[in-house]
């Protein structure tokens, strides 16, 4: 076990962990923040995804060790009272059917669009390529993007 130290939604964190332990695991078994999904565990599905230090990356995918200073956000952290643009075009949009997706989906559009403002209908798919969506609203997705573009 090891200690690691790091900031989460904005409040410092430390969590006495295996060094090898999946970030996933640290942020829903120790830190009880469970809108991250675990989906397949080989970073191949994005359902897990969040952001560190301002990136998104697959969280099954990343040693709880490597995360030591730096600061993750969830999806409970993208905005304190859920009203982040893209949540309020996800609902608008009636992007969700099971949901299980969407809080990866969310967390992979938000860097897209804290890089870009206004993207493409092409730069949205080819950002959003490799988050998968098992029920298939791929393009109640694009619109969401696209209607949340407006608002940031």
């Amino acid at each position: 076990m090891s200690s690691v130290s790091f900031t989460i939604n904005g409040k410092a964190a430390k969590v006495e962990v295996e060094p090898k332990t999946p970030l996933l695991w640290v942020i829903r078994e120790h830190l009880n923040l469970t809108g991250t999904k675990f989906g397949c565990g080989i970073a191949a599905c994005g359902a897990c995804t969040v952001h560190i230090n301002g990136q998104a990356v697959r969280s099954c995918a990343v040693a709880a060790n490597s995360i030591a200073g730096k600061t993750v956000t969830t999806i409970e952290g993208l905005s304190s009272d859920g009203n982040h643009p893209l949540q309020r075009a996800w609902v608008a949009e009636q992007v969700p059917q099971c949901g299980y997706c969407q809080s990866g989906q969310i967390m992979q559009a938000a860097t897209l669009l804290a890089k870009n403002k206004k993207p493409t209908h092409q730069q949205i798919v080819q950002h959003m390529d490799g988050n998968i969506c098992r029920c298939g609203t791929y393009s109640r997705i694009v619109k969401a993007i696209q209607r949340a573009s407006k608002e940031v």
